[in-house]
């Protein structure tokens, strides 16, 4: 094994790592001693916060293997071909527990899956069930504090939690099924997982289905009665994690088989059940699965921390070809997910290895805590500009959302039809002014404008010139005047 020199965070190699430096053998510390510093305010600042639901967690990088053609239903390009592969990472947790839980409670248990695209990261957020407690996410702070401790005691209360159940009988479905040996699954290996929200994709010629999301391990469903995780417990509070770890170390490589069940829009409006309400399954005799891939853990991470307990999935990371659908709880999930983990992690979080799509980025979001890309160099940091060469692509756009008769989710131009007059009122409030005001306004203008250097002057100048000839044409040539722009030669 090679020898690495140990050394200070800025690179300096030094000896002493157990001893301070004292004022004498036995005398006190002394303040120089920079290395006991370095340690202890590292120390002190190891922990981040813990996610407040899904904190306790096991992960590792796989693969996901194409195995059937669904182009039919999405142009999306991890499954543009049998066959193809792409790059994945999967985090388990429980979702009600504190990071020191125990791994055998009964809880739901959460079942992440990152894949790493050509077009971007996709996280497919979801548990071990198909449906969950609440449909609507106005609920979730409400449910999950009663999951919690109770705010005198500080101990888990059974009140809590059954007198919103009670209260919220939506749950009902979810409950009973946490109430079942599936409510404490023999480790992470031997559990389904679910996308349990509805998703939607869209294919090539732009047509739009519904999907659902199901992994089902290869290895076979195992579940632990009351008593055997009760008792699991007081024997290895760890065991899902040594499980899977161990498992992955050896070479058992655990697999799970990815299917979709799929619903037309036509048929989401005629549907027995609102295929929206993430507290319903969709039947399968009506929605058969199909098969699409298969979904292999084969490494574990080389350090916990960096890549399990930083990782941070959003429903917001989707790539072309999967789109969201009118799901309450999805859409509310679409504002929480980003938010949580730009806190506990900071604003540049997806800059993480773990979290960092290996593709290329481009966009204009600069500066923050721990920016670690070269932070744009001296390209600019605003859109539209008249520097850089990044452009849209407009194969990407995203189709429109109908969600009822004549209403229809999209994004409309702030500057369409009827929105489009930004000059009549600039020119109006020119007008109503007295010949010194728009004396002193024209000069300010100039005055400011002057101040535009470099290739682009000209183009800059000229294309905001226009717009103070729409609002008045007087203005314009005032300006234009100022600036020593020859107008002529543009008539």
């Amino acid at each position: 094994m090679e020898k690495k020199k140990l050394t200070t965070a800025s690179g300096r190699p030094y000896v002493e790592h157990e001893n301070s430096m004292t004022a004498g053998e036995r005398g006190p510390i002394l303040l120089q001693d920079y290395i006991l510093h370095e340690k202890m305010a590292h120390f002190n600042r190891e922990r981040i916060p813990e996610r407040v639901v899904h904190a306790k967690g096991s992960g590792a990088f796989g693969t996901f293997t194409v195995t059937n053609d669904i182009t039919s239903f999405t142009k999306a390009k991890l499954f543009g071909e049998i066959g193809k592969q792409t790059k994945v990472f999967l985090r388990f947790s429980t979702v009600g527990g504190e990071k020191g839980s125990a791994d055998s409670e009964r809880d739901p248990r959460g079942f992440a899956v990152r894949f790493y695209t050509e077009d971007g990261n996709w996280d497919l957020v979801g548990n071990n069930t198909p449906v969950f407690f609440i449909k609507d996410a106005k609920k979730f702070s409400d449910f999950i504090h009663t999951q919690k401790r109770h705010p005198q005691t500080n101990l888990k209360s059974a009140t809590m939690m059954w007198d919103f159940w009670s209260l919220n009988p939506e749950s009902l479905h979810q409950v009973l099924i946490l109430m079942s040996d599936r409510g404490t699954p023999a480790g992470y290996r031997h559990m389904h997982g679910f996308g349990s929200h509805t998703f939607s994709m869209i294919n090539a010629a732009n047509k739009l289905v519904y999907v659902k999301f199901h992994f089902k391990t290869v290895q076979g469903i195992k579940n632990l009665s009351g008593f055997d995780a009760d008792r699991m417990r007081a024997i290895d509070m760890d065991f899902a994690q040594r499980d899977l770890f161990e498992h992955i170390e050896k070479g058992d490589f655990p697999q799970w088989n990815l299917k979709i069940q799929v619903m037309t829009e036509a048929e989401s409006r005629t549907a027995k059940v609102n295929p929206f309400d993430v507290t319903k399954v969709w039947p399968h005799k009506e929605y058969p699965l199909l098969d699409v891939g298969v979904l292999e853990l084969n490494e574990n991470p080389q350090n916990y921390f960096q890549d399990v307990e930083q990782a941070a999935f959003a429903p917001t990371h989707i790539v072309d070809g999967i789109g969201f659908s009118p799901d309450k709880m999805l859409q509310g999930r679409i504002l929480s997910y980003p938010d949580a983990q730009r806190y506990r992690l900071g604003a540049n979080y997806e800059q993480i290895p773990v979290n960092r799509c290996p593709f290329a980025t481009n966009n204009y979001q600069r500066d923050g805590a721990m920016r670690m890309d070269g932070n744009g160099g001296s390209e600019p940091n605003y859109y539209p500009n008249s520097f850089d060469s990044m452009v849209i692509d407009e194969n990407y756009k995203e189709l429109p959302m109908e969600l009822g008769k004549n209403v229809v989710a999209n994004y409309y131009d702030r500057n369409g039809v009827k929105e489009d007059d930004h000059f009549t009122q600039p020119g109006n409030l020119y007008r109503l002014m007295t010949e010194e005001a728009k004396t002193s306004t024209v000069n300010n203008i100039v005055g400011a404008m002057a101040g535009i250097g470099g290739e682009k002057r000209d183009e800059i100048i000229l294309r905001q010139l226009c717009h103070w000839f729409r609002a008045d044409a007087e203005l314009g040539m005032r300006i234009a005047k100022g600036l020593n722009v020859d107008i002529s030669q543009f008539m």
